[in-house]
């Protein structure tokens, strides 16, 4: 049984982690404004900047569960939180820099770097570590951290807001930083003790060893990742830049979509006692398709807020029980999943992140049609969440003990 405090160290890493994740996204309008308020970053610097972050959490999900089998997962989740320290450390620093933007940019590619395998590794852990912990209510168990880690994600832009009117915005790092230092330092000090995959040895590489069905999910996830980062990292260039809202009310629709991630997650966690998972997880993508259409049409202030919280709303549980279905149907892999699921989530998070801001440039296609193209994605998630509550084997989500 693990004790109290493990759990506790355990969750709030994913909150701070949520905090860590959105702070690039949550300062967007600082990066591309002109000096000297911010950095002077093209639409597509911006968007390249996030490659050395999803290059690095992939690798890091990828190989989290060979490196938990070796080092024990313990040592996984503080290679970690001190990985995301050194982020928050390098990006608050870069602001110091201004005055060389190469420079500047240089540190800032570090510093996401550092974050991508800080994320793949902290996520992987906290993950595992929910479902093994609370091995009869793994659904809620992972919905709860994931909710714990969408609070962190839907303060960041707050903050960041709050930090800006103070002429400081770098000050959200260094808070940031401070709470992974305290995190750290506790985490070292605990046992942090789980039994581990008894056979993540015939699983070892990253696309190797896996049951078929499982690229479903990885499929589903990669979408997922798709338009999650969408909302999560163009919101605020989108209302400043095409729709002429003001920064601070830009900061709010931010806050409202990884408001809402978190709300629904919270959600999904309360009613899947009454209402069958594979609904909630089937329902999801049909209200990102919605959810799609209105962004693409959203013309103020107002408007943005409300529609990037519905955004939010229809993303919120689709990840978590991703992983949460995962590891049941496949019980003797849940570190692997875990960490394969999180690393395909991010290929579609770098195909956002990038591709995006390099289209932007190239052709000069307005974000409105992105997110109008986008409601393509979130219907061809529909389709793979069919196929994953359909198991052959007679499976379905929220069974306790399903076949592999």
């Amino acid at each position: 049984m693990a004790k109290r405090s493990e759990v506790g160290l355990v969750y709030l890493s994913g909150l701070v982690q949520g905090l860590a994740l959105v702070t690039f996204p949550a300062a967007s309008s600082i990066f591309t404004s002109p000096h000297p308020q911010g950095y002077g970053f093209s639409r597509a610097q911006y968007g390249t900047m996030f490659v050395p972050q999803v290059v690095l959490a992939i690798l890091a999900s990828s190989l989290a569960p060979t490196l938990a089998r070796r080092w024990q997962l313990k040592r996984v989740l503080l290679l970690g939180l001190g990985s995301n320290l050194v982020s928050m450390t390098l990006l608050a620093s870069s602001n110091f820099l201004l005055s060389s933007t190469s420079l500047a940019y240089g540190i800032l590619l570090f510093a996401t770097a550092a974050l991508g395998l800080g994320f793949g590794t902290t996520v992987m852990a906290c993950n595992t570590y929910a479902e093994k912990f609370f091995p009869d209510r793994a659904d809620s168990a992972v919905l709860a951290l994931n909710a714990l880690l969408g609070t962190g994600t839907a303060l960041a832009p707050l903050f960041v807001a709050v930090f800006v009117g103070l002429g400081a915005w770098w000050l959200l790092p260094l808070v940031v930083g401070v709470a992974l230092l305290v995190l750290l330092l506790f985490s070292a000090s605990t046992s942090l003790q789980v039994a581990a995959d008894g056979s993540a040895k015939s699983a070892t590489g990253f696309m190797r060893g896996l049951p078929r069905r499982f690229w479903l999910y990885t499929a589903a996830v990669l979408l997922y990742g798709i338009a999650e980062t969408l909302n999560g990292n163009w919101s605020e260039l989108y209302l400043t830049q095409q729709r002429g809202v003001s920064t601070p009310w830009a900061s709010f629709a931010l806050t409202a979509f990884w408001g809402m991630v978190t709300i629904g997650r919270v959600l999904a966690a309360v009613i899947s006692s009454k209402v069958p998972v594979r609904r909630i997880y089937l329902g999801l993508p049909a209200l990102l398709v919605a959810a799609f259409l209105v962004v693409s049409q959203v013309g103020t202030a107002i408007g943005g807020v409300l529609a990037f919280g519905f955004a939010g709303l229809a993303c919120s549980a689709f990840l978590p029980l991703s992983i949460s279905f995962g590891g049941k149907e496949f019980p003797r892999l849940t570190a692997v999943v875990s960490g394969e699921l999180i690393a395909f989530y991010q290929v579609g998070y770098g195909i956002a992140a990038f591709g995006t801001g390099s289209l932007l440039d190239a052709t000069g296609v307005h974000l409105s049609t992105i997110y109008a193209g986008a409601s393509l994605v979130a219907g061809a998630m529909i389709v793979l969440a069919f196929l994953v509550v359909t198991s052959p084997h007679g499976w379905k989500p929220g069974a306790s003990h399903p076949r592999e």
